[in-house]
């Protein structure tokens, strides 16, 4: 496989009244090359790790735009912290638009990859776009049901003050009551598994500052957020990579799920939630996914991506 060098770009795009900001990946020599939409997880920013990814995809000849959602990092939104599923759906779909706007981007090749929250917000994105070329959804949030009996009924319950302050604090036009994205075993946060304060804090790079909250009014909607359900009217070809390790978005549903689209492949991976961004853990994960976009996404006809006519029952899956 020819491996190309790749340049990357700042950018910014219109979302509602305000703006993402963004990196797009190009792999240099490519004319009008097909893309790749990436989006991360719960309050996570482009900078921990959807580079590593957007670099492998672009050396493969397919560029990758990244971008943070409103309201985190440097991408615009007020008030700060708000992690609103309705908003980063409407990002998404405003990247989608915007790569399809540029000259030196094939429109008619496009592809989303998505990991964690964004994973499941990737499975819905899939849904509604059925002239996507491919889909990727990596450790993916597929159930808010599964992942709050995974937090734990306590902790659930232990939130709720929090939840009730925020969203008086929103009727009054104050600043958020926020809980921790992700907490210490025991103590409150929308993570507190044994991996998920360490984990998140190692993709936070030198230099980049990592504000570890997120307003709490989000708490209910994350709960009845069932992105899983939306997997049999996928039409694209996707990727599902699960963890079977995952102490965050629980494996097993995920594969229930997964195992319901029409045209699923399914990888799996021993490994945890976090591992997979770094180390021998991502060396796999990505080069099943840069094989699988670049099936799917550089032919210029999609019936010449070998894809085959499955149906659930018939998903691929490794073992």
């Amino acid at each position: 496989m020819t491996e190309y060098t790749v340049t990357r770009d700042d950018l910014t795009f219109s979302v509602g009244d305000s703006t993402c900001a963004g990196w797009i990946h190009l792999p240099r020599g490519v004319e009008r090359p097909p893309v790749v939409v990436l989006g991360h997880g719960l309050g996570a920013t482009r900078e921990m790790g959807l580079d590593a990814y957007a670099e492998r995809f672009a050396r493969a000849g397919i560029a990758a735009l990244s971008f943070t959602y409103r309201h985190f990092g440097d991408s615009g939104g007020q008030p700060r912290q708000l992690l609103s599923i309705r908003r980063q759906l409407a990002d998404w779909d405003a990247a989608l638009d915007y790569v399809r706007s540029r000259s030196d981007i094939d429109p008619g090749r496009v592809a989303v990859w998505g990991t964690s929250f964004g994973g499941g917000h990737a499975l819905t994105i899939a849904s509604r776009h059925p002239e996507l070329r491919a889909a990727v959804a990596q450790c993916p949030f597929t159930d808010g049901l599964a992942s709050a009996r995974a937090l734990g009924l306590r902790s659930t319950a232990r939130a709720l003050p929090s939840v009730m302050g925020d969203l008086l604090a929103a009727a009054r036009g104050r600043q958020p009551v926020t809980i921790a994205l992700a907490a210490p075993p025991g103590e409150l946060g929308l993570m507190n598994a044994p991996d998920a304060l360490t984990g998140t804090l190692a993709l936070v790079p030198p230099g980049i500052t990592f504000i570890n909250e997120v307003a709490a009014r989000v708490l209910p909607t994350i709960t009845a957020y069932r992105p899983g359900r939306s997997v049999k009217r996928v039409r694209p070809p996707i990727l599902f990579c699960v963890t079977d390790g995952d102490s965050v978005t629980p494996a097993a549903q995920t594969l229930a799920y997964a195992r319901t689209a029409p045209h699923g492949e399914i990888k799996r991976y021993d490994a945890g939630h976090f591992d997979i961004y770094q180390g021998e853990p991502f060396d796999a994960v990505v080069a099943d996914q840069v094989e699988f976009l670049t099936r799917h996404l550089q032919a210029t006809d999609p019936s010449a991506a070998g894809n085959p006519s499955m149906t659930a029952d018939s998903t691929q899956e490794n073992q």
